[in-house]
């Protein structure tokens, strides 16, 4: 799991003004953020028409950061923050650590699908604090970190605290549409706040009681461990088990992509290069027409789900592309923020 170091909690439950989650709930939209290069790039590598339904799952989670952010983001707005999107150092420096995430834990990349990749990192980033009847590998107990779900019920509960009825941030900003609305719906009391951190933790670690979120959907911890198991997650009796119906996974369908690939990697000239710089570009843009959608366009979402097609596109493209002097190895997705305009 992401450890995040409990001194983080101790100064969101000592914050006495609500401008004083700010910087908390900015973490929260970077961290929702961070999780969606890797999985874009898992993705990105699997072949056309190739293990579909993995692509669906790992779309499907995608998807659902997409909404997290933006709920992060919408809570931010209500408090009159303002989210921050698009400067160099809200993208992570992969691989390395999430943001909120300590040095010695969780190392994330951008890499390739596998098994491998599903267990140790996308299964950790999803994990929750008390996983339910599965078997993988928890951190050891350690009171000096805090999990993910923590993080954000501490600030749940100091805005229970702190706030009014009515939050104070102009009602305007509020991002609306694409998602179904009772999932993504205007922040405007304190009550819906909270109702929208509860979907946020919900979908990503489930319940204390079930693998399903308030949709009676799996949360994404369970969705990746369908993936590595290889089989649904199916009602078992009382309980759950992976029994259901297979997910097959044809490695040969996998184009090797090469490890945390970075546009200065590759020949200065090479199409390679071009075309890393260009995925580059509309990644940039896409999170310039983000900040621009948090920032009192709310409209704006909708050029900004056209720039997320754009991104795809860009990355299926290099992924064809044999990488200069590493035999084997085809061009990953950089992800990395240039100074572009939208």
């Amino acid at each position: 799991m992401i450890r995040i170091q409990t001194a983080i909690l101790d100064k969101v439950k000592n914050a006495t003004q609500l401008d004083q989650l700010h910087e908390f709930l900015q973490y929260a939209i970077e961290l929702e953020h961070s999780t969606i290069p890797p999985y874009l790039t898992a993705m990105i590598s699997l072949k056309p028409e190739k293990n579909r339904e993995i692509w669906n799952i790992i779309h499907s989670v995608v998807v659902e950061e997409m909404l997290h952010m933006t709920i992060a983001a919408n809570i931010l707005n209500a408090l009159k923050g303002k989210p921050v999107v698009n400067k160099e150092g809200f993208v992570p420096a992969y691989p390395g650590p999430l943001p909120l995430g300590i040095r010695d834990g969780l190392i994330v990349g951008l890499e390739a699908y596998s098994t491998r990749v599903v267990k140790d990192v996308f299964m950790e980033i999803e994990e929750p604090e008390n996983p339910l009847n599965f078997p993988v590998k928890s951190a050891a107990a350690d009171d000096t970190y805090a999990t993910i779900g923590l993080f954000y019920k501490a600030i749940q509960e100091k805005i229970a605290e702190l706030a009014d009825h009515h939050l104070p941030g102009n009602p305007k900003y509020q991002v609306t549409g694409f998602f179904d609305e009772d999932l993504l719906f205007p922040i405007k009391t304190k009550q819906q706040a909270i109702a929208a951190i509860d979907i946020i933790v919900e979908q990503g670690e489930g319940t204390e009681t079930s693998p399903l979120d308030g949709e009676d959907e799996l949360a994404h911890y369970y969705l990746f461990a369908e993936l590595y198991h290889g089989k649904r997650l199916v009602k078992d009796g009382s309980s759950f088990s992976y029994s259901g119906a297979p997910i097959p996974f044809d490695a040969a369908a996998v184009y090797p992509l090469a490890p945390n690939t970075k546009v200065a990697d590759l020949p200065a000239g090479s199409e390679a290069r071009r075309r890393a710089h260009e995925f580059n570009v509309a990644y940039s843009k896409l999170l310039n027409a983000l900040h621009r959608t948090y920032n009192g366009e709310p409209d704006f979402v909708k050029h900004s789900i056209g720039l997320m097609f754009d991104v795809k596109l860009k990355g299926e493209r290099l992924a064809e592309i044999p990488f200069p002097g590493k035999a084997g190895f085809t061009v990953g997705p950089p992800f990395e923020f240039v100074d572009v305009t939208f």
